[in-house]
């Protein structure tokens, strides 16, 4: 039986397109977020993420009163927890020498201690928050069963990863497949009956735990390959390489899928999944942590790769094109673009940040600019750390008449670079050896 009455707990950039998804089903949804400068502005009809498609499905939601929204939950058929699950501020664990990053289940125990108060039998509680190993079993469950009832028995536990991209979350969220693990066989077909609602992609059951694993090892692989792409890049600029050509053609072979360098990994995915499987497993994750290191150190790399190429960046006035940690969304977390910016005025540069996704952005001791035009207008240097296409689409020759700088540093292989050798400028590019 599928439930009608569903309350999601956190309306971010996946509780939201959720929440709003299910309402437009026709299903009454209850989403809850602490924040209430969010509820607010939901409430006005308005939305505080930016993703395509997303507010005309939100408002006409909220219109129809299918989707309303709230700083605290109340009783519902089905509970879906979709809260943050960042890093542990200045607490790390350490192994063999090496410190590793720890996860913050803060607001995953919040949100299921919210939902004690109102679970009943029958019910069905979702977790969906990406999460290491084991936590719906031996974190949410034991919360959960503070109410006196028995998960698995009493009521439905499940985990089911988010597996959606940016910028194309209401499509995928929709269309992909979607891989539900339960404590119990009924917990996940329990689990399966709810996104049939809205999922046309394959519903996979599975344990919950093997679904958690699942989440982690897809991140995983992929910053692994990604930290074997910058790897990479340092040794083409070391042998006397360019390789971006070098990656282009090895990716001929039918069996090699080299991914692109750049200054590093972000995001609220690939840059602090791995870590999950380190936390629980450190004696056995050596290949993981290293990978991590060498993505978390590229923003290191690219700065030194500029002193390299043009001496010292000290008083030296710098714009940084792009902020976000992928191009053409807004979503800045876990930038390396954004530490690239710090790193750079920890050297004693003064940068002037332009993020045509997220203008309003405000970052501590980060210098916004409110324009393209405005961020390039005295500068000396500029620096390609997000490929927007905004970005990619600039012509050499018109930017050189609207700016002082004369050194171009492309990051992320997004200008041509003889055109920018035309128009007057060093054009210097990550992974080039002739840069």
């Amino acid at each position: 039986m599928k439930p009608r009455n569903i309350c999601v707990i956190g309306l971010g950039y996946i509780g939201l397109p959720t929440a709003s998804t299910l309402a437009s089903k026709g299903n009454h949804v209850l989403g809850v977020d602490i924040n209430s400068e969010i509820i607010d502005t939901l409430s006005k009809g308005e939305i505080h993420i930016h993703e395509p498609g997303l507010k005309h499905v939100v408002q006409h939601a909220i219109e129809s009163k299918c989707l309303e929204v709230a700083t605290v939950a109340r009783p519902a058929d089905a509970f879906i927890i979709a809260v943050p699950t960042p890093f542990k501020e200045e607490e790390f664990g350490e192994f063999n020498g090496l410190k590793f990053k720890l996860a913050d289940m803060r607001a995953v125990i919040s949100a299921a201690e919210s939902i004690v108060p109102h679970l009943k039998k029958g019910n069905l509680v979702i977790l969906e928050s990406t999460s290491p190993p084991r936590t719906t079993c031996d974190l949410v469950a034991p919360i959960l069963e503070r109410s006196g009832l028995k998960a698995g028995s009493d009521f439905h536990l499940c985990y089911s990863p988010e597996r959606v991209l940016p910028g194309q979350i209401m499509q995928e969220l929709i269309e992909n497949a979607r891989v539900v693990g339960g404590i119990t066989k009924e917990s996940a077909q329990a689990g399966q009956d709810l996104y049939e609602i809205f999922v046309t992609g394959r519903i996979l059951k599975t344990d919950a735990t093997t679904a958690e694993m699942v989440k982690l090892m897809e991140n995983t692989y992929r910053d692994i390959n990604i930290a074997i792409a910058n790897e990479f890049s340092r040794l083409a600029e070391k042998f006397g390489v360019d390789v971006w050509e070098a990656v282009s053609l090895a990716n001929l072979h039918p069996r090699v899928k080299i991914l692109e360098p750049g200054p590093g990994v972000g995001g609220h995915c690939i840059s602090v999944d791995p870590w999950f499987l380190v936390e629980a497993a450190p004696e056995l994750t050596p290949l993981i942590i290293h990978s991590r290191l060498v993505n978390d150190g590229q923003p290191n790399y690219v700065v030194e790769k500029l002193i390299r190429s043009i001496g010292s960046i000290r008083n030296k006035r710098i714009a940084a094109l792009g902020l976000a940690y992928k191009p053409d969304v807004d979503d800045l977390r876990e930038s390396p673009a954004v530490e690239v910016v710090r790193l750079l005025q920890h050297g004693g540069a003064q940068v002037t940040s332009w993020e045509p996704f997220k203008p309003e952005a405000a970052l501590e001791g980060i210098k916004m600019a409110t324009s393209f035009e405005e961020a390039i207008q005295e500068a000396e240097i500029l620096i390609l750390l997000v490929k927007h296409t905004d970005f990619r689409s600039l012509i050499a020759t018109e930017v050189a008449q609207h700016t002082h700088a004369r050194i171009a540093l492309d990051t992320v292989n997004g200008w041509a670079g003889e055109d920018w050798r035309s128009a007057g400028f060093t054009y210097i590019r990550l992974g080039d050896h002739g840069s």
